[in-house]
């Protein structure tokens, strides 16, 4: 079963001027309690910040959260003394556990995009940790790579069972996506077009999918996500 996801009903901030965020999920001032969450995947931020500005230093606790860049340059900061920068198509990974501080600003001159991602741990309580990873680009052209995982699949772990995949298809290409029996899995068109089982995606439009495998056909140079997971 595939469900489409029409980004222009996502919810939307734009009351923060720095800031301009879509929402997959509910999230701040957008409650729709029909739509709080897909399996472990609690929030997914497709979020704009603009050039010198950002989240300050603020508290999360038990959420396991994922940072992937589409564009710009964009500084974490944290209370374990971490402070990392990460470019396009670039992965920062936090376990919030018992609770830390941090900070994600946008030092540079250009506006950043990133996708925010936030994940149901498999337990609370964990000890806080950070890390990040600068994948190559072109180990995505054309191609699946795994960015992320509960187990030692992908170069960034997380304590969840949850599996990310990035690929960026020219246009004309394909790729397909299997979607196992008990298994779900939430796909972005993030930058250009699609069709994605006859659906047809804009960027930042989605698919949900349960045990059903994804057939993705780029209409135009296409920048897809996939994060695959236990069925709910």
């Amino acid at each position: 079963m595939v469900q489409f996801i029409d980004h222009t009903k996502m919810g939307r901030s734009t009351d923060l001027g720095w800031l301009d965020s879509h929402f997959h999920f509910s999230f701040a001032d957008y409650y729709n309690p029909n739509n709080m969450n897909f399996g472990v995947l609690r929030v997914l931020n497709d979020d704009l910040i603009q050039a010198e500005n950002g989240f300050g230093m603020h508290p999360h606790r038990d959420m396991e959260i994922v940072s992937y860049l589409v564009d710009g340059a964009l500084t974490h900061g944290d209370s374990m003394g971490n402070k990392e920068t990460i470019t396009r198509g670039e992965v920062q990974y936090m376990s919030a556990g018992t609770g830390v501080m941090h900070s994600e600003i946008n030092e540079g001159a250009e506006t950043v995009r990133l996708l925010q991602i936030w994940f149901i741990p498999n337990e609370n309580g964990l000890k806080p940790n950070y890390g990040d990873f600068r994948f190559k680009w072109e180990d995505r052209m054309n191609q699946w790579l795994h960015l992320v995982s509960g187990n030692d699949d992908a170069p960034v772990k997380i304590n969840q069972d949850v599996n990310m995949f990035a690929t960026f298809l020219d246009k004309g290409k394909a790729a397909e996506f299997t979607v196992a029996k008990g298994r779900q899995a939430y796909l972005i068109t993030i930058e250009g077009a699609t069709t994605v089982n006859g659906i047809n995606l804009v960027a930042r439009d989605a698919i949900e999918s349960v045990e059903e495998d994804l057939t993705i056909q780029a209409d135009a140079d296409a920048h897809v996500l996939v994060i695959e997971m236990a069925k709910a």
